[in-house]
This record gives structure tokens, C-alpha cells and sequence, in this order.
């Protein structure tokens, strides 16, 4: 009998050997790199160590043929490279104290030694000062010397070469790629000023990339997309009082209208990505009593603790970590949420089966104080008092104000509602790279700092009612109605959104190209403060303008895609927001304004003041044709000297006739403002519930105005 073979039963041991190092090694590495997207986490992990602003991934075949992570981060000494992939060998640590107080994410060392013991590594390295970067695929040798670029480069092609068993087992390349697509979204949403992306090799396009952002919402936006954002709340948990503890929480989650099939759970720890399974069943718990059995939340969290009440150390892959006191932590995190649904739960949205026309109009025909709605059961559900019925689909028209209007109705109307849908799959597109330059970021940020909770609220859940005049549009929130300025709102969210799609515009073409010089001496000529200027200084001003823009032109065209050619003519305009154009009577008005107040020579106040200009021209200002409705008709007259006095003429209003009306002016001013009441309806409040972000001051200045609430309303009406 040989000595490795195990013994008979009741005959000796069997020996105990040491095991050769390579065969050591292929067995950690096995447990460090399970699978490939475990290699990508590394490496990630490991490039955020090092600072960097930007990493892209490139996989082939799930990872199995190659994996190519580069980053811009500090890269790696020349003289460390012999030892980079040996183990235990790391500079995040130097003694066993330091593991109490670990930042970052990396700091066994065994990783990239792993990688070497399962796959072929080569490392592609510069770091700032030097002339030339260091290229080693050995680990052995001398690093060779190479162009390279800033940062990092780690290639691992041919994983699991020689584990047999593991390759067969990761086969199938759409497994694993999905998983490496999950992680990089869950750290893109979190670490907001690293720009990630992951794509699969010889694909033009990434599937994830994220762009850098000051908003936690943007990121989810970016990633997850437009729809998640609009059903999540803010929630905050801290716990600084006790005694033994201090730990703090922050994050977004999902409200009762979410609908999702599988739950989606990102969590950071001390901002290390980590799996907590009591957490996550404590939080499916708190929404099973809420949600539709179906139905799972979406839930980001970011966990604050001292380091020295957090034990990274407890799994191979780090994928989960042990917390001092966990099970308290985790009870105030569930009752939070568990507060926070209850609190949002007046404002819950269900689908329902759209009503044929003569339900629709039976429905309308009913007079009861209540309504009883029937289940297919058979099963009567509770009675709504009518003072606290509110509308739930702004989609529905039976409650808009247009509906009582005999004969407003215009064809405009009859469009289809997918223009909000469109608005929303046009934002999770991003076909460019945003700029980042630190003045548009501070712009950026000046808008989430200055945002007043409360109309926010509002507006993100309000239902559209109609436009009440000129200026003003009524909207419903819960019981509540109130005015809201269309200018106002209209320019802010204009101005917003030249600063969020900064250098990200796409262009409307002019159909011929408008000489700058002309549309500058229009508005100099329309300007009543210019009144007593004469035609030749106002042809100098234009001319001097015209130079500013032209000088200025390249700048104007990569930031706000707005293109001038060099003979000074206005060939683009930049789309602001989807399925809407400016009125372009106002743009003679919008060039003086870009050559005559813009800050040219101050980034910041160059790009605040060229915003707000776009903003000023975008926004949904009254067409310049007076509106014909009710007495405005009068003011269609051909022959206006006869017109007697106005009260004259508003008892002859009635009898006027239609020759005495100019039909092609009047068809004209009623076209401008019927496109402007669909324009508000279908483009501006939709897009104002994705993007808006109202400052504290539209609290104040009239924009937003309180003026009933229905239930105190229907008492009054009770009583009459």
C-alpha cells in the first residue's frame, strides 16, 4: 500500500503531507476568483483605491477569453511590479492594527495573485513624472519599458486555463456577463464622481456609462433609468445619541407605485458594495405588507460606521462584512422605511382598465355622494367620501377644464399620449460623454442645494387640469389646486436643462441659415430702451455684437450646440427638451441678449448667464398674436376705427359677423395658442414631473398659488 492512499479501517493513518505552493495557490485563487465578474470586482475595486476619475471595463466571452480594465488612477511603481502579483504583498496595509481602520476596498493582496494563478495577467503602468509607462506579463522579469497613457491597465485573458472543471461550468458567456453588467451599475450609482463604463469587446457601444454627476438621482437615472427615479423617495436614518454606536444612513427607495418583478438591493457599507441578507428580508418584510405579492422594491442604501465597528475580514471574496450591533441597525433601518411608506401612501397610483366612451359618459352622469366599486367577486370595497376623491391618472381628460369648453376643442388633442413616454426613453439615452468642468458642476449643484422639498413634492406628483388663462395653468395635488405660472416654470426648467445637457445637445437644423447681423438690428429696432438711439449707432452695436458671437461662436457651438459658420450666420439651434421648438419670433431678442450679457470672459457666470438666456427663449411665453378666445375676437376686426367704445363693442360682440373678421389672422392667432395649450399639456408638464427642480424662491413669487382645497370646497357646496 502507498502512503498517499487512505488507510483500511483499523490499519494506520494516512500521512499528512504538506502541499506543493502551486497547488496551494490554485486553491485560494479558486476561492478569491470564483467567476469571472469576481475579477472584474477586483480590479474595479482596486482602480477606485487608486483614485481614479474614470475606469472602463472590456469583457470577451463572459470574461473567460479576456478581461481589460484601465483606469486613470496614480498607477504603480516601477520597482513594485516584480512583486504586484505575488501574495499578500499590498500597500493599503503594514500591520494587523491597520485591518481595524481599513478605507478602502482592497487590502489581502491576493488578488491579482489569484488572477496569475488561473489566468495570464499583463499590467500596463504609468505614474505621473515619468516619460514612459512599464509593461510586465511575467512578474518575474524585468518590467519592460512602453507607451502608455495615465493610470492603470489590467488584461487577464484565458481565465480558468487550468481548472478544467470551472471553465465547463462558465461555458456560457451570457451567465456571467449580466453579472458584471449588475456590478458596475451598482457602483456607478454610487460613486458618482468616477465615470464607469463596461462593454464587450468589438461592441461601439458601452452597455453601461455612467457620466460624473453631483446628484445620487441622476447617476440611478443614468443607469436604472428614468422610470425608477420618478417612484423613489429620499430616506435618511442616524443613530449619533447612543452611547455605543454612531452610525448614519442614507439612500432612495421605492415607493407603493414601483412595480418591479425582482428585488433590487444596492448597498454600501463604509462605500464597500456588500451583501446583507437579514437587511434584505427585513426590508422585503416591511414592503410584502404594501406592494402586490408580485411586485419587489428598489432600494439603494449608503452606510456610514467606524471602521472599528465594521469586520471586513470574514469572507474570501469580501462580499459581505459583519457590523457591531447588527440586528439593532437593522430594526431602526426597517422602521424608517416602514414610516416612510406609511406617509407616502396617500399619494399611491393603480392601474385600471381605460373606459369605452359611453361608460365614460354614464359614469359622468352619476349623482351619488359616494362611489362603491364592485370587485369581480361580487365584493363591494369601501366607500370614498366625494370630498376626498382626487384624480389618479393624468392621462384620463374627464377631468380636465377644456372638457366644458364648447367648441375649444382642437385637433391637437386627439394625439397621442406617448409623448411623455418618449420624453422618457429619450432621457436614459446618452449617446456623449458630459463635460466636466468644475463651473457646470457648481451650477448644477447650486440647483439641488436651493430645491424647495415641498414643491418638488408637488410637482413630481401633480395631475394636469388645464390651462386657466394667458399665464396661468391649474394643476390638482392630492385635495389642493393651484396656479402655476407657465413662464416661469417653463424657463427654470429651460435653464436646467441647458446646464444638464451640457455639450450633449442634439441640434434643429435652420432651414436656411439667419445672417446674425440682421436679426441683431431687428431686436435693436424692437427694443423700447433703444428708442432714442439712431439707425447708424444701432448698426454699430449690431456690428459689434455680431463680432462678440462670431469670436465667441466655436465655444457656443461645442457647449450649447449653438452653430454659427464664419460668415456669421446662425445655421443651429440646440433641442432643450424633447418634441418642443422655441418660437422663433423671439429670436432676434435671444441673439442681442448672447452677444450684449453674457459674462464671456468668467466660466462660471459665462455659463449661468448663457443658460438663463436659453432658458429666457425657450420658456412658453404668449404668442405675440393676442388669444381670439371670448372678447379677444374683437381685436380680429378688419375695420378697428369703426369700433366704438369698448363697452360698445362688447355688447355688439355677440352679433359680430364673420365678414367682419380677418379669418386668416384669426386662424392663424388660434393655431399659435391651441399649439401652445397642447405644447403645455403634453410636453411642458410631463417633462416638468422628470426634471424640475423648483428653487425655494417660486415658493414666494407667485409661481406657485394655493387657491382651493376640494374638500373644504365641498362642505361650502353642501351647504348650498
Amino acid at each position: 500500500m502507498e502512503a498517499d492512499d487512505p488507510a483500511p479501517r483499523g490499519g494506520a493513518p494516512p500521512r499528512i503531507r504538506r502541499l506543493e505552493e502551486s497547488v496551494v495557490n490554485r486553491i485560494a485563487a479558486g476561492e478569491v476568483i470564483q467567476r469571472p465578474s469576481s475579477a472584474v470586482k477586483e480590479l474595479v475595486e482596486n482602480s477606485i483605491d487608486a483614485g481614479a476619475s474614470t475606469v472602463s471595463v472590456t469583457v470577451k466571452d463572459g470574461g473567460l477569453k479576456l478581461i481589460q480594465v484601465s483606469d486613470d488612477g496614480h498607477g504603480i511603481r516601477c520597482e513594485d511590479l516584480p512583486i504586484l502579483c505575488e501574495r499578500h504583498t499590498t500597500s493599503k496595509l503594514s500591520a494587523y492594527e491597520d485591518l481595524q481602520t481599513i478605507k478602502s476596498m482592497g487590502f489581502r493582496g491576493e488578488a491579482l495573485a489569484s488572477m496569475t494563478y488561473v489566468g495570464h495577467v499583463t499590467v500596463t503602468t504609468i505614474t505621473e513624472g515619468q516619460l514612459h509607462g512599464y509593461r510586465d506579463g511575467v512578474m518575474e522579469n524585468d518590467p519592460k519599458p512602453c507607451a502608455a497613457v495615465k493610470g492603470t491597465q489590467v488584461m487577464v485573458e484565458n481565465l480558468f486555463y487550468n481548472m478544467v472543471a470551472r471553465r465547463k461550468t462558465l461555458q456560457n458567456s451570457n451567465d456571467d456577463y449580466p453579472k458584471i453588467v449588475d456590478f458596475i451599475s451598482r457602483f456607478a450609482v454610487h460613486h458618482i464622481n468616477v465615470n464607469l463604463s463596461c462593454r464587450k469587446h468589438g461592441a461601439n457601444r458601452a452597455d453601461v456609462h455612467s457620466g460624473t454627476t453631483s446628484s445620487r438621482l441622476d447617476a440611478i437615472r443614468n443607469v436604472y433609468g428614468a422610470s425608477v427615479v420618478r417612484d423613489l423617495m429620499e430616506i435618511q436614518v442616524s443613530d449619533e445619541n447612543a452611547v455605543d454606536e454612531i452610525f448614519k444612513m442614507d439612500g432612495f427607495i421605492s415607493n407603493a407605485n414601483y412595480v418591479a418583478k425582482k428585488t433590487t438591493m444596492i448597498l454600501f457599507i463604509n462605500d464597500r458594495l456588500v451583501d446583507c441578507t437579514s437587511l434584505k428580508r427585513a426590508t422585503e418584510f416591511v414592503y410584502s405588507a404594501i406592494l402586490p405579492q408580485a411586485s419587489k422594491p428598489f432600494i439603494y442604501m449608503s452606510i456610514n460606521l467606524p471602521p472599528e465597528h465594521v469586520d471586513v475580514n470574514i469572507h474570501p471574496t469580501k462580499k459581505e462584512v459583519s457590523l457591531l450591533n447588527q440586528e439593532r441597525i437593522i430594526e431602526k433601518i426597517k422602521d424608517a422605511i416602514e414610516e416612510k411608506l406609511m406617509n407616502c401612501n396617500n399619494t399611491r397610483i393603480f392601474q385600471t382598465q381605460a373606459l369605452n366612451s359611453s361608460a365614460l359618459t354614464q359614469a359622468n352622469t352619476r349623482k351619488d355622494k359616494g362611489t362603491e366599486v364592485s370587485t369581480p367577486t361580487g365584493e363591494k370595497s369601501q366607500k370614498i367620501p366625494v370630498s376626498q376623491m382626487v384624480r389618479t391618472d393624468p392621462r384620463d381628460p374627464s377631468g380636465r377644464l377644456h372638457t366644458y369648453w364648447q367648441g375649444q376643442t382642437s385637433n391637437l388633442e386627439k394625439k397621442s399620449d406617448l409623448v411623455a413616454v418618449r420624453n422618457i426613453v429619450r432621457s436614459r439615452r446618452n449617446p456623449k460623454d458630459a463635460s466636466d468642468l468644475s463651473s457646470r458642476h457648481e451650477l448644477v449643484t447650486e440647483i439641488n442645494s436651493n430645491l424647495h422639498p415641498g414643491l418638488f413634492d408637488i410637482v413630481k406628483n401633480c395631475t394636469y387640469v388645464g390651462v386657466a388663462d394667458e399665464v396661468f395653468a391649474l394643476i390638482q395635488h392630492n385635495t389642493l389646486l393651484y396656479l402655476v405660472n407657465v413662464v416661469n416654470v417653463s424657463k427654470e426648467l429651460m435653464y436646467q436643462q441647458a446646464l444638464c445637457r451640457f455639450g450633449n445637445f442634439n441640434a434643429i437644423q435652420l432651414s436656411e441659415p439667419a445672417p446674425l447681423l440682421e436679426l441683431l438690428t431687428m431686436a435693436l429696432k424692437d427694443d423700447e430702451s433703444m428708442s432714442d438711439v439712431n439707425e447708424k449707432e444701432k448698426l454699430e452695436i449690431a456690428e459689434v455684437n455680431t463680432e462678440i458671437l462670431k469670436e465667441n461662436a466655436e465655444m457656443i457651438n461645442e457647449y450649447f450646440s449653438i452653430h454659427i459658420d464664419q460668415g456669421g450666420n446662425l445655421t443651429r439651434l440646440p433641442v432643450v427638451l424633447d418634441q418642443y421648438t422655441p418660437d422663433m419670433d423671439h429670436l432676434p431678442e435671444f441673439m442681442l441678449t448672447l452677444g450684449n450679457d453674457i459674462a464671456w470672459d468668467v466660466e462660471k457666470e459665462c455659463f449661468r448667464t448663457a443658460a438663463a438666456a436659453i432658458g429666457n427663449f425657450y420658456a412658453l411665453h404668449p404668442p405675440i398674436l393676442p388669444n381670439p378666445s371670448g372678447k379677444g375676437i374683437r381685436l380680429y376686426k378688419k375695420n378697428k376705427d369703426s369700433m366704438e367704445s369698448a363697452g360698445q363693442a362688447d355688447n355688439d360682440l355677440t352679433s359680430t359677423e364673420e365678414d367682419d373678421i380677418d379669418q386668416e389672422l384669426l386662424a392663424e392667432a388660434e393655431a399659435a395658442w391651441a399649439q401652445r395649450e397642447w405644447t403645455i399639456q403634453h410636453v411642458l408638464f410631463p417633462s416638468m414631473r422628470l426634471f424640475l427642480k423648483p428653487p425655494k424662491s417660486m415658493a414666494t413669487d407667485g409661481t406657485f398659488v394655493q387657491i382651493a382645497s376640494l374638500d373644504k370646497l365641498y362642505k361650502i357646496f353642501e351647504r348650498c
